[in-house]
This record gives structure tokens, C-alpha cells and sequence, in this order.
């Protein structure tokens, strides 16, 4: 027995089976967890060797190249990267989207074990790091304080960091901007040269003495007690009684060499939130942790924690990602709720009967909750991209069903009984109904096939629509047949409040029909007229491709915006921040839209894993800028960062600077990177400046950066390796010996309450503030004896080369600029090239296109190639149901209106051709064929009783016209809400709603048109053969 005969005779049986579906599929949803994109796993790793005193040069030379030549051999690998600068080489190392990064580390791990024989000896080992989503933090807080600032790290770690930390699902808790307590041994030169006594001496004594010594076991009676010698100091005070040395028969204490300060570190990174000084708390989670759930407890603990801090020091919060991502979840519900009703009110209007309307939207619920069965199953979030699932399959879930219903209803009006129009009724479409769905699911299924960024963020569209298409065809052809056989009435009985509403609707609808029905006849009778009409539409709207934008996502307006500053290098952190604080005076006075502003200038300290992950530096300050949100503010984000870069020019203390807006990765700004390859570093720099002078005078190319530094002056000593020799020194002993007293040596760690607190000896301040200060450093021999820097080497000045840049192993400089908002990237791309084109670029150099652009390249190819197979898969999926090659061939026709129909409307509404756009334009194949499948079927059901073409053509189109334009009308105005969203993160979706409207709306009503013509063509054609084929066999016989 077939399914829906099995359906309408057990009801019960029916309706349980779904309501279970129901109940597993609500508990699947309370148990989800709620994020903004599906987990994206990382592509990209990063190598980290260490190698102290070697300039940028000699990083390249001893560690990057040796570690690229090897690394590249890696399988999979995309490009990869290097920084070589003072005393550290980093390559990042970037993979294909969609590959194991666990398996590719140790394939990165096995390849660092083969080249470490050849690193220099002195160099670390290499550490390997992997990027993840989960670095991105999810809540940044602001801390302001005031006569707790000495002490604020240590209040913070103890009162707030560690709280948080302990809150599962918190990977890790920083703290930037509160510098740590250091205690500083300051020693006067001129008195250990008078005791005879030096840096490294000092040292080694603090070490010796601040120790806890276990002294063993012994035993008393019958007791056995432990020995031990407690040596480590109780406070700062007691190391001045150390006894260092001894002069002429009397000891020397440190106190009289040298003075004790219990402090702050001397450089740190310093954090001002609103203009007041602080610090940064910064909150990373676990992989796989629900971002929601942990912001929800951090919030709830605020308040506790506030309570146990001095009343000076504030908390507040710069960015709370999970606000983002509940604006956005919840936009997105909203414009689901919208597509849902629209499609009720669709449905009503074309049936006119609260039951079949009743009937046809049980189904969406099923469809949809279903879906989270399988996102729990697998593991996956309730996100972005599954919510945009359920808002584009509203408006085709019920497709099906109506499909369905409407052949049971003529059943009926003829007089049948419900019980036996439900199953005839269904028998009569159920292969259509089949055909329609597998040609949408040849269309998703697709999508969880493609690589890349694409197909990372689409896999999870692709199975849910896929899953959501499988249900509404189970439904249409079990539980509508099984809900028509019980509430569908053979005579209806209607009211006059039906009367009154309804009847003008149907007469409006019969109107419809007929005069759609005179129209199919001219345009069957006028074939060339309506060919050429059409063709010349199609060609026209080609035109416009040329004129609409392209770029790879849409920016999102996520209310924030992260600032990037540079100051000439060596420009001292007093400086960099009066410049600034200058410049938030004047933000906070031009936008109110701005809610917190914050930012931090300094050198980070090495053990701030985030903080290193960015570019640090007296001359370097780093801001966020959280703003209202975009419903509460008539500016958009891109409309106040264009603003922000104009301020931005009357400050010509800035070199360089860089307003990015948008979240990270999808979404985020759009940045063209144009990268410059050749060795010679005058020659590169050049080609730099003039690339740079181009992209300026190009309209919407803002904050064009040149990635290589300045030159950076600096001090040199050279030594005299044979003077060296001769006091029985060497290099690294005096280069050390220079070091320690500059920087000062590490002897010990001071612990108090459970914390560790460095102990620094080094010169005192005064003493380290010219450069006969430093020729007049002594350093001393292993016998003790103590020698000049001036009588053994002189300081020099020198510009060192700034940061060497590699990519695929081959010098490079990046000139980069972001792309402002309204301004399509291909348009900057474009004048761009001609610009490169005219340039006089130096032999050996070449330029090359990166950034958004070559993933907006990538992308296009994947999806172009994606459409491409979803055509072949569509026309096979249809030639199989119709046993034809010529049908499916004149369905497929009314793509080409669809494509029409895209750029039509992205030109009319000023939308770009993009990722989203593109995703739109693909799943217009499935929706769009599926009304050709329709029209097509039914005609040649018409012809199977014996209509001419003709007639069949007319009267096929006549009945078929209300299902087509309903199903038709459900996805456009399911659509609806998606085009026109306004909520957060609704600029994402536009595009895609906006393509499939224009799409859906020009190819139907071409498709309704185009295709009855074509297959009066090619079934007359058919025709004649058939009967020259006849005259042929029967001259034969004759």
C-alpha cells in the first residue's frame, strides 16, 4: 500500500508519528547551544622560533628561510608567510579550508624535528601555535581606577580575573594595561666600580640568598622531626642587609650600593577607558563553549565582583560579542515569524478556507522543528546561517502540500468522496511532487559539498534545507492527504462574512485566470514575437552585469569599530598619548552615538598572549569603539568610520592609521591587499609609495597602509672581537654584560600572598640616560678584572631594516586599503589595475591582488563551479521523471530569466554582486524549475487525454496558474522579510532575499509565458516526425 493510502486509513497512527517528530525535535532545540556562524575550524597555524640579540637580517637568513624550505612541503598548504624581526621569527602557515588541523600540526611538528639540527645554537625551539575561532574574545571589560592603580593587577587577578576563570566554558582571562609589581634593585655604577663589585655578582648573591632550603629528616626520641633553612624574604625592606661583598675587612650591604625600590614595572602597556587610566580585562572561551550561556554568567557575576573591589576601581563593558549575537538571533526570528505569517496570509487569500489554510501550515512547523533534531544530532549551534535556513525554506515547505491540496480539492468539487480524493488526489502529483523536491535538493545537497570559507559557512544551509525538503515531502504526502480526507467538506457551507470578503477575491482570481488564459493564446499564436520579446530582455539585462558591483560579503553593523594608530617609531608613549587623548576629546564631543571608547598604547608584557598576538609599541595605540545600536542611531557604522578617517587626516602626528569595522571574518571590512615581491628593499619600497599614491586618488579606497615600517634608528655597539680577546672576554659576555645593566638582570622572584613578583638589578635610571653612560659601562672578565665598553668598542647610530616580510617564501611589502562602505570592491579593483598598469615597476618585482579580493576570487569560482553541477544534477533529476531530453530543456530555459532577473534587481536596488547574492541566484535553479515542472506535467497530462498541443498548452496554463503563482508567492513574501531586515546583522542577508525576489518574480512570470511557447515549438515539432515517420512506414508497406 502506498504511503498516503496507508496514511489516510490510519490516522491516528499518522498524526502521533509527527507529533513525535515534534517532541524531539523542541527538545532538541531547548538543548542548543546559541552562536553567531557555525564553528568555523581553523586554517591556519603559526611557528614561533625565538632568537635573542639577531637583528631582522639575520632572523630571515638563520631561522625563517631553513624553517620555510621545509614547511613548505607541508600537504595542503595554501601560502605561507613570514615576519622576521629583532629577536623573533614568525610564519603562519595557511591551509585549504575543510582539512584536519590536528593531523596538520603533526605533520608541521614532524617536519620542525627534521630542521632543528640546522637552526643556530642559540636559538629556541620552535613553538607551534593554532589559531581558532575561539581566540576571538567574547567580552571585553573596562576597568578605571584611581589610588588603586600600583596595586591593580593584583587586585584584579585576585577579586576578578580568577572568578572568571573558574566559570565554565572560560578558556582564558587576560589582563592589559595594569603594569605588574616588579621590585627594581637600582645600583650606582661609581660605588660597585669603588667595592669592586658588578651587576651579574649582585645577582647571583640575591638568588643565593632568597631561597628555602629542606634540610632532611631526623629523628628525636621516638619523634622524627624535618629540617629546613626558611631563607626567602618576608618583604622588600630585608634585601638591604644583604651582604654582598666586603671592602678593606668590613662587609658591604646592599644598601650601599645600590637602592631598593618596591614598584611597577618600568614599560608596560597602558589601558585609558573613557579618557581615564585602568585596565582591560579580556575573556576567551573554549572550543566548543556556548558564547551565550558564558556572557550570561560573567554579566551575572559583575555585580558580585563590583562589591569586592576598593570603591575606585570601576568595571564597565567595551564588547560583549553575545549582545551581537542575540540582536542578530533575534532579528532573525523575527523576520522568520514574518515569513510565516506572510505565508498564512498567501495561502488564505488564494483558498479561501481557514481548514485547507490549516492544513497546508502544520506543515511549516513540522519541516522546521524537525530541522534542530539533526543540528543537535550533529552537534552543530543554532546560528545565523540555520536560522536563514528556516527563513528561505517558509516559503517552500508548503509548496508541496499545495500542490497536494489543490488536486484533492478538484477531487472533491467533482463530487468525490474526501477519503478517496485525498488518495487519488495525491496519486495523480505524487511524482511531481517528488521530482519538484529532489530538483530543490539537487540544488542544497550540493552546497555541503563545497570547500573553502564558502563551504564552511554553507554546509550547514545545504543539510538543513536538504532535511527540511525530505519532511515537507513526507508531510505532503501523508499527513495532507490523511488532514483532507478528515476536514475537507464535499459541499461547504459558507457565511455571509465569507460572501461578503471572499466573493470579490474569487471573481479577482477567475479574472486572473481567463485573462491569463487570452493572454497564452496570443502568445501561442505570436511565437517569433514572444521568442524575441524575451531574448532581447535576457540579452539587455546582460548589460547590466557589467554594472553591478562585486565584492565578497557584505560588512555588518555590529555597533563596533576597532581603530589601529601608529606615531613615527621611536616616538615615546608621553607623546603617543597626549595626541591621543586629544583625539577622544574630539570623538566624544563630534558622535554621541559613541557608548565606550578605550585604548592602549605600550609594550605588552611577554606572558599577555593577546596582547603579543597584535602589534605592540610605545608608538602603537590600539582602540575600540563600542557605539549604540544600529536601531538606536540614524548613522550606519560606515557612514561614522568615512567620518572618523576624515577627523583623522588633522592629525598629522599619526603615520598611519586604520578604522576597521564589522565583526570578525563573514561580515567583517572589506580590505584589498596589493602585494609587491622582490628582494631589493629600496626598489620594493618605491614601487610601495607609488602604489600608495594611486589607491589614494581612487574614490572609496580608505586607510591605504604600507605594511613595511620605517627604518628604525637605534644604537649600535661594535665590538672589537681581537681588543675582546685581549681581556679574555667574548661577544655574548659583553653583549649579556650590556644587557643586564640596561635592562636589567632577573636574580630572583620576591613571593608574597602566593603571587611571584620579579626581582630586576640593573643600573639605576639616572645612570642610563646617555651614551657616555653607556661607554663608560664596565664589564668584567672571568679573573675579575674590569674593562671600558669605549676601550673595547664604539656605539654607533644606524637605521636597522624594519620587520622583513615573506610570502611563498619570496620577499614582499602589502600596500592595503579598506574598502568604504557603499563603494563596490571591483570598482577599486578595476581602477587599481589600470593604475598598475601605467606604473614603471623595476624588473624582478611583480604586484599581485589579495586580501577580501582573493577570497572573493576563490569564492566566485567554487560557486560558479557549484552551479554548474547543480544545472546537470537538476537536468537529470527531470529528464528522469519526464523520459524526455527535450522537457527538461525547455524548463531549464527560465534560469536564464532568473539570472535576468538577479542583476535587474541588485542594479535597482544598488545591492553588489556577492557571496550571499550568489548563494541567492543558486537556489533560485531549484525554486525556479520547480514551476516549469508544473506547467510542463500537467500539459502533458492533457495531452495523454488527447487535447491538441494548443488546447493543452491554454488549458494546462489556466489550471496550473494558481499553484505556480501561490507557490511562487509564498517564497517571494517568505523572502520578503530577509530583503527589507533592519535588524543587526540583517546586511548580511539582504542581498540573498533581494536576489531570489528579483529572481523569482521576473522568471515566473517570463517562465509562465517563454515556456508554453517553447513547447508548442518542439511538440509540433515532435508531432511532424512522428508523422513523417508514419508516411515513411506506411509508403514501405504499400
Amino acid at each position: 500500500m502506498s504511503l498516503y493510502g496507508s496514511a489516510v486509513k490510519r490516522p491516528i497512527m499518522t498524526t502521533l508519528c509527527f507529533v513525535a517528530v515534534v517532541i524531539l525535535g523542541l527538545f532538541s532545540l531547548r538543548s542548543l547551544p546559541i552562536d553567531l556562524y557555525p564553528d568555523i575550524e581553523t586554517n591556519t597555524l603559526m611557528v614561533m622560533t625565538t632568537y635573542s640579540g639577531a637583528s631582522a637580517q639575520d632572523i630571515e637568513q638563520n631561522v625563517t628561510r631553513p624553517l620555510e624550505n621545509v614547511l613548505n612541503s607541508v600537504s595542503n598548504l595554501k601560502h605561507i608567510t613570514s615576519k622576521s624581526r629583532e629577536n623573533i621569527s614568525v610564519i603562519t602557515l595557511e591551509f585549504e579550508y575543510g582539512e584536519d588541523i590536528d593531523v596538520l600540526t603533526n605533520d608541521v611538528r614532524d617536519k620542525l624535528d627534521m630542521v632543528s639540527s640546522m637552526l643556530p645554537d642559540d636559538s629556541e625551539t620552535p613553538i607551534i601555535f593554532k589559531f581558532s575561532t575561539d581566540m576571538i574574545p567574547i567580552i571585553m571589560l573596562s576597568v578605571k581606577a584611581d589610588e588603586s592603580m600600583p596595586g591593580l593587577y593584583k587586585i584584579l587577578d585576585d577579586a576578578v580575573a580568577n572568578p572568571l576563570a573558574r566559570i565554565s566554558g572560560v578558556g582564558s582571562v587576560s589582563i592589559s594595561g595594569a603594569p605588574k609589581r616588579e621590585i627594581h634593585i637600582y645600583t650606582d655604577p661609581s660605588r660597585l666600580e669603588a667595592y669592586n663589585l658588578s651587576i651579574e655578582q649582585i645577582g647571583a648573591i640575591i638568588g643565593a640568598e632568597n631561597r628555602n632550603i629542606p634540610g632532611g629528616s631526623f629523628d628525636i626520641g621516638s619523634d622524627t622531626y624535618s629540617l629546613r633553612v626558611q631563607g626567602e624574604f618576608k618583604s622588600s625592606e630585608e634585601m638591604a642587609n644583604i651582604v654582598v661583598g666586603s671592602y678593606q675587612g668590613r662587609n658591604i650591604y646592599l644598601r650601599d650600593v645600590a637602592r631598593i625600590d618596591d614598584t611597577l614595572e618600568e614599560r608596560a602597556q597602558e589601558t585609558y577607558n573613557d579618557g581615564e587610566q585602568g585596565a582591560m580585562i579580556v575573556i576567551q572561551k573554549q572550543s566548543g563553549a556556548n558564547s551565550v550561556q558564558i556572557s550570561d554568567k560573567v554579566l551575572k557575576m559583575l555585580p558580585t565582583l563590583q562589591k569586592r573591589l576598593p570603591s575606585d576601581v570601576q568595571l564597565g563593558i567595551i564588547v560583549d560579542t553575545s549582545d551581537n549575537i542575540r540582536n542578530t538571533i533575534d532579528s532573525l526570528v523575527e523576520t522568520v515569524m514574518y515569513a510565516l505569517l506572510f505565508v498564512i496570509i498567501v495561502v488564505f487569500f488564494f483558498l479561501g478556507r481557514w481548514r485547507a489554510t490549516l492544513i497546508i501550515t502544520i506543515t511549516i512547523p513540522i519541516s522546521l522543528i524537525a530541522s534542530f533534531i539533526y543540528l543537535y544530532a550533529t552537534g552543530n549551534t543554532l546560528n545565523i546561517v540555520s536560522l536563514s535556513a528556516l527563513s528561505i525554506s517558509i516559503g517552500m515547505v508548503v509548496d508541496d502540500a499545495i500542490v497536494v491540496l489543490e488536486n484533492v480539492t478538484t477531487h472533491i468539487e467533482r463530487g468525490s468522496d474526501p477519503k478517496q480524493a485525498a488518495v487519488h488526489g495525491t496519486n495523480e502529483v505524487a511524482v511531481s511532487v517528488i521530482a519538484s523536491t529532489l530538483t530543490l535538493i539537487a540544488v542544497f545537497f550540493p552546497l555541503t559539498l563545497v570547500t573553502g570559507m564558502t563551504g564552511v559557512l554553507f554546509r550547514q544551509l545545504g543539510w538543513m534545507v536538504t532535511i527540511m525538503m525530505i519532511i515537507s515531502t513526507i508531510c505532503a504526502l501523508s499527513l495532507t492527504p490523511m488532514l483532507c480526507s478528515l476536514l475537507l467538506r464535499r459541499v461547504n457551507h459558507h457565511g455571509k462574512l465569507y460572501t461578503l470578503l471572499f466573493t470579490p477575491v474569487n471573481r479577482g482570481l477567475d479574472a486572473f485566470d481567463h485573462g491569463y488564459g487570452r493572454l497564452l493564446k496570443w502568445v501561442v499564436g505570436h511565437k517569433t514575437v514572444t521568442f524575441l520579446l524575451c531574448m532581447a530582455t535576457f540579452i539587455g539585462s546582460l548589460f547590466l552585469m557589467k554594472q553591478v558591483g562585486t565584492e565578497f560579503f557584505p560588512t555588518a553593523d555590529d555597533g563596533r569599530l576597532r581603530i589601529s594608530l601608529e606615531t613615527p617609531i621611536g616616538t615615546r608613549v608621553e607623546v603617543s598619548k597626549e595626541v591621543t587623548e586629544r583625539l577622544v576629546d574630539l570623538w566624544r564631543e563630534k558622535y554621541p552615538e559613541i557608548m565606550v571608547m578605550n585604548y592602549t598604547t605600550g609594550t605588552a608584557s611577554s606572558d599577555n598572549t593577546f596582547a603579543n598576538l597584535s602589534d605592540n609599541g610605545p608608538h602603537i595605540i590600539s582602540m575600540n569603539v563600542r557605539l549604540t545600536d544600529p536601531g538606536d542611531r540614524d548613522r550606519s557604522i560606515s557612514e561614522i568610520a568615512s567620518l572618523m578617517r576624515e577627523d583623522l587626516k588633522q592629525f598629522p602626528e599619526f603615520k598611519k592609521a586604520q578604522v576597521s569595522t564589522g565583526g570578525m571574518g563573514m561580515g567583517g571590512q572589506t580590505t584589498i591587499d596589493y602585494e609587491i615581491y622582490g628582494y631589493d628593499f629600496t626598489e620594493t619600497d618605491s614601487v610601495a609609495r607609488m602604489m600608495q599614491q594611486a589607491l589614494l586618488k581612487i574614490p572609496g579606497a580608505a586607510d591605504v597602509i604600507i605594511s613595511r615600517a620605517d627604518y628604525q634608528p637605534e644604537y649600535q655597539v661594535d665590538f672589537d672581537r681581537e681588543k675582546l680577546a685581549i681581556y679574555g672576554l667574548n661577544l655574548s659576555t659583553a653583549a649579556n654584560a650590556l644587557r643586564n645593566r640596561i635592562n636589567g638582570q632577573l636574580a630572583s622572584q620576591f613571593r608574597e600572598d602566593g603571587e611571584e613578583y620579579d626581582i630586576k638589578v640593573m643600573y639605576a635610571p639616572e645612570h642610563r640616560t646617555s651614551l657616555e653612560d653607556i661607554e663608560n659601562i664596565l664589564i668584567y672578565n672571568s679573573a675579575g678584572q674590569g674593562v671600558r665598553v669605549r676601550d673595547v668598542g664604539k656605539v654607533v647610530e644606524r637605521f636597522t631594516p624594519p620587520t622583513i616580510e615573506r610570502k611563498d617564501r619570496e620577499r614582499i611589502v602589502t600596500v592595503s586599503t579598506t574598502v568604504e562602505g557603499g563603494v563596490p570592491m571591483s570598482k577599486i579593483v578595476e581602477a587599481s589595475q589600470v593604475a598598475i598598469d601605467n606604473m614603471d615597476i623595476p624588473q624582478g618585482i611583480s604586484i599581485q591582488l589579495s586580501g577580501s579580493y582573493e577570497d572573493q576570487q576563490d569564492s566566485f569560482s567554487d560557486l560558479l563551479t557549484l552551479a554548474v553541477l547543480i544545472i546537470v544534477l537538476v537536468y537529470i533529476v527531470m529528464a528522469a521523471q519526464f523520459e524526455s531530453y527535450t522537457y527538461p530543456g525547455i524548463i531549464m530555459t527560465s534560469l536564464l530569466f532568473a539570472f535576468s532577473g538577479v542583476f535587474i534587481i541588485l542594479w535597482l536596488t544598488g545591492h553588489t554582486l556577492n557571496v550571499m547574492s550568489m548563494i541567492g541566484a543558486i537556489m533560485l535553479i531549484g525554486i525556479v524549475v520547480k514551476n516549469g515542472i508544473v506547467l510542463i506535467d500537467y500539459i502533458s497530462l492533457n495531452r495523454e487525454r488527447g487535447m491538441s498541443i494548443r488546447r493543452a498548452v491554454i488549458h494546462g496554463g489556466e489550471s496550473r496558474l494558481r499553484p505556480v503563482v501561490m507557490t511562487t508567492l509564498t517564497t517571494i513574501l517568505g523572502m520578503v522579510p530577509m530583503a527589507v531586515g533592519t535588524g543587526q546583522g540583517a546586511e548580511m542577508w539582504r542581498p540573498m532575499g533581494t536576489a531570489v525576489i528579483g529572481g523569482l518574480t521576473f522568471s515566473t512570470i517570463l517562465t509562465l509565458l517563454f515556456v508554453p511557447v517553447l513547447y508548442c515549438v518542439f511538440a509540433g515539432k515532435g508531432v511532424k516526425n512522428q508523422r513523417k515517420k508514419l508516411r515513411k512506414a506506411l509508403l514501405k508497406a504499400e
